[in-house]
C-alpha cells in the first residue's frame, strides 16, 4: 500500500530508531494522571453533580456549535440557521434547553467577529450558563492551532503553525508562542483550546495533518507539543493534544472518510504514541480523538472514538490519563460511516470519552444518550464519572470562581505590540531557505529592486489579510523594493502564464507562491515559463515543504518553505529574502525526491543560511 512505503521511507530518513529511546524516557508519563485530584474540591463537585438531573449530566457531556455573534441578540440569519440545525434561537437557548456542558467558536458560524464582540460572546454564554438551575459554568473551545488552522484572527495576534514552529526547532520559542495564544484566548473568554496537534506526520501524502504536524521525528514532536501544553496552560488555558492514538500516517481525511492506519502495535510505541505520552507527564488537560482505525490496536474496525481497547484499555489504563477526553467533531464522516448519528454518541461514550463535540444533531444524540442511560445500557454512575472530569477541568480553569473576562483584560492582552514582535521574531526563526545554488540571496533592493510576485492564492486562514501574492507584494515593498503583484492561482491556464511571463519582463526577480504541488501541475509549467525569461526565479512554497521535490533542478534560482501562507508567515519569507532577517528554519520533515520517492533529497535538518 502506497501510505506503508512513504512511512517506512520517512521512519529511514528521520531516523525514527530514536524513537524506540524516547518511547522508554517518556514511558513514565504514562503511570501519573493528568493532575492530581483534592478530595476536597471532589466532595464539593460531587454535590453538585447529585444536584443535577439526569438531563443536565447528559447535557455536560455535550460542546456544541452555534450560530452568530450575541449569545441573545444574532442576526436573523444565524437565528434562522440555529433553528433549522438545532432548534433553538440563540446560544443562551441552547444552554438553557440541552444544559450543555461547552460551546466551540467557528468563524463560519460567526462568533469570531472581532476581540470586543467575542469576549461579549463569551460572558453573554456563562451569563445564561449562571441562570439555569445548576448554575455550572461553560467550556468555550475553538481550534486555535496557528498557522493553516486558525478560528481567531486579526487583530489577534497570528503565529506560526506547528510544523513552522518544528522548523524553529526551539522549544522555548514554541512554548513562548502557545503562551502568547492561550493568554489572548483567555483574555476573549476561550477557555479550552484543540492544540497541540500530537500528530507525527510522515505520510507526505496526508491531505488532513501535513503542516499541523511538528514534524516527522517522534522525539522532537514530543518535546513541543510538551511546551505548548506547559504554554497554553501556564497562561491559563486548557490544551488538547490531538489525534488519539495518532493521525499522521494516512492519505485518508477522516473529514471525508475512515482512515485505515496499518501501524503494528510496535511501530505505534515508537512513532505514535510518544508524543502523547509527554503531553500526559506535562498534565495535559484533555485530549482529542481520531476518527481512524488502527487494526494492531483494535481489530474490531471501530474507529478510535468509540474503541475502548484504545481510549480505556490504552490511553486510560496504560498511559494512565485521567484528563478529560473529547471527541474530534461527530459531524465527520470518519465516524459516521459504521454507526447511525443516535449510537455514534452512546458507543464513544462506552470507549471511555467525556466530552461529545458537535453532533450533527444534538437532538439525536442527546437523547440518545439519554435513553441509554433509562435503558441501562450506560450506567448514570459512568456518566457521573465524566461530569466529574469535567468539573475538575472547569475547577481548574477558575470558571466556578469567575467565568467572566473584561474589555480592559482584551485590550490589555490581545494583539499587543509585546506579542506581534515576538511572533514576528519567532516566525523568522522558522523560515527555511532549501536551496540556493547561485548564492542569490538575500535579494539586494538596490540590484534587484525591481520584483514581481506570482503564484497560487488559496482562501486565506481565518482573520488574515490575504490572498498570498497581495501579502508578500506589501511586504516586499514595505522593505523597499518596487514590486508587483500577479494571482495565478492554483491550476493557471495557458493565457495566465503567458500574462506572468510578459509581467517578468524587465524584472530584475520574480517571487513565485507555489501550493501543493504534484507530478504535471500546471504550477510548475508557470514556473518552467518563468525561469525560460532568464529572470531569476525564487520559489516559496507556502504550505508543504515538499514541493521543492518539484522545484529542485528545474533551474529555480532559490526555494524556501514558509510552511503556512498566514500573514506572519509571509511577511518573514520576505524578510529573510530580503535580507532582513537570517534564514534559520531547518526541515522538520525530510523532503524525498519528486523521481524517485525512496530516496531522500533534503533530509530531516536541512537548511541553508546566509
Amino acid at each position: 500500500m502506497p501510505h506503508r512505503t512513504s512511512r517506512r521511507t520517512l521512519l529511514t530518513a528521520t531516523a525514527a530508531a530514536t524513537a524506540a529511546a524516547a518511547t522508554g524516557v517518556l514511558s513514565a508519563a504514562g503511570t501519573a494522571a493528568a493532575h492530581p485530584t483534592n478530595p476536597s474540591t471532589d466532595r464539593r463537585l460531587r454535590r453538585i453533580i447529585a444536584g443535577m438531573s439526569l438531563e443536565e449530566k447528559v447535557g455536560q457531556l455535550f460542546v456544541m456549535r452555534v450560530y452568530g455573534h450575541s449569545a441573545t441578540d444574532p442576526d436573523q440569519a444565524d437565528i434562522d440557521a440555529n433553528l433549522q440545525e438545532i432548534g433553538v434561537r440563540t446560544a443562551a437557548e441552547l444552554v438553557s434547553a440541552y444544559h450543555v456542558g461547552g460551546i466551540i467558536y467557528f468563524s463560519w458560524a460567526h462568533n469570531t467577529r472581532d476581540p470586543h464582540q467575542i469576549a461579549g460572546l463569551s460572558n453573554g454564554i456563562q451569563q445564561a450558563a449562571l441562570t439555569t438551575r445548576s448554575r455550572v459554568p461553560l467550556l468555550i473551545s475553538t481550534d486555535q492551532e496557528h498557522g493553516i488552522v486558525c478560528r481567531v484572527g486579526a487583530p489577534a495576534t497570528l503565529l506560526p503553525g506547528a510544523m513552522a514552529l518544528g522548523a524553529g526547532g526551539s522549544r522555548s520559542d514554541t512554548r513562548r508562542a502557545a503562551w502568547i495564544a492561550g493568554a489572548e484566548l483567555a483574555a476573549l473568554g476561550i477557555n479550552q483550546n484543540y492544540a497541540p496537534d500530537a500528530d507525527v506526520n510522515v505520510n507526505p501524502a496526508n491531505p488532513v495533518i501535513g503542516v499541523r504536524s511538528f514534524g516527522s521525528d517522534p522525539e522532537s514532536v514530543a518535546e513541543l507539543v510538551a511546551a505548548q501544553v506547559k504554554g497554553y496552560q501556564s497562561a491559563g488555558v486548557a490544551a488538547t493534544a490531538k489525534h488519539f492514538p495518532g493521525h499522521g500516517d494516512t492519505s485518508t481525511d477522516s473529514h471525508t472518510g475512515l482512515p485505515v492506519i496499518e501501524h503494528t502495535r510496535r511501530e505505534w510505541e515508537e512513532l505514535d504514541a510518544p508524543p502523547f505520552r509527554a503531553a500526559i507527564r506535562a498534565r495535559i488537560d484533555s485530549v482529542m480523538t481520531a476518527h481512524i482505525v488502527v487494526p494492531a490496536l483494535d481489530p474490531s474496525g471501530d474507529p478510535a472514538t468509540l474503541s475502548r481497547p484504545i481510549l480505556t484499555g490504552i490511553l486510560r489504563e496504560e498511559l494512565g490519563y485521567d484528563g478529560v477526553v473529547v471527541t474530534d467533531s461527530l459531524g465527520m464522516e470518519g465516524v459516521r460511516t459504521k454507526y447511525g448519528d443516535d449510537r455514534v454518541p452512546v458507543l464513544a461514550l462506552l470507549a471511555g470519552v467525556d466530552q461529545l463535540l458537535n453532533p450533527p444533531d444534538l437532538s439525536v444524540a442527546w437523547n440518545a444518550v439519554l435513553e441509554a442511560v433509562r435503558g441501562g445500557e450506560i450506567s448514570e454512575a459512568r456518566i457521573e464519572e465524566s461530569v466529574l472530569r469535567i468539573l475538575r477541568l472547569k475547577t481548574r480553569l477558575g470558571l466556578f470562581r469567575d467565568p467572566f473576562v473584561s474589555g480592559r483584560g482584551v485590550d490589555r492582552t490581545v494583539g499587543i505590540r509585546k506579542h506581534l514582535l515576538d511572533a514576528d521574531r519567532i516566525t523568522e526563526r522558522t523560515t527555511t531557505l532549501l536551496a540556493d545554488p547561485g548564492a542569490l540571496l538575500p535579494l539586494s533592493r538596490r540590484s534587484r529592486r525591481r520584483l514581481l510576485v506570482v503564484g497560487a492564492d488559496p482562501a486565506s486562514p481565518s482573520g488574515t489579510t490575504g490572498p498570498p501574492t497581495t501579502t508578500l507584494a506589501g511586504a516586499f515593498t514595505e522593505l523597499g523594493f518596487g514590486t508587483t503583484a500577479l494571482s495565478t492561482g492554483t491550476a493557471p491556464n495557458r493565457a495566465r502564464i503567458a500574462e506572468a511571463v510578459a509581467a517578468a519582463q524587465g524584472r530584475d526577480a520574480v517571487v513565485v507562491a507555489t501550493y501543493n504541488i504534484t507530478a504535471g501541475s500546471a504550477q510548475l509549467a508557470l514556473v518552467d515559463a518563468l525561469v525560460a525569461t532568464g529572470v531569476p526565479v525564487v520559489a516559496v512554497a507556502i504550505r508543504n515543504p515538499y514541493d521543492a521535490a518539484h522545484l529542485t533542478g528545474r533551474g529555480v534560482a532559490a526555494v524556501l518553505a514558509s510552511y503556512s501562507w498566514t500573514d506572519v508567515e509571509l511577511r518573514a519569507a520576505a524578510r529573510v529574502i530580503a535580507g532582513r532577517a537570517r534564514p534559520e528554519g531547518r526541515l522538520p520533515v525530510p523532503v524525498q525526491r519528486a523521481d524517485d520517492p525512496a530516496r531522500v533529497l533534503y533530509p530531516v535538518g536541512h537548511g541553508l543560511s546566509y
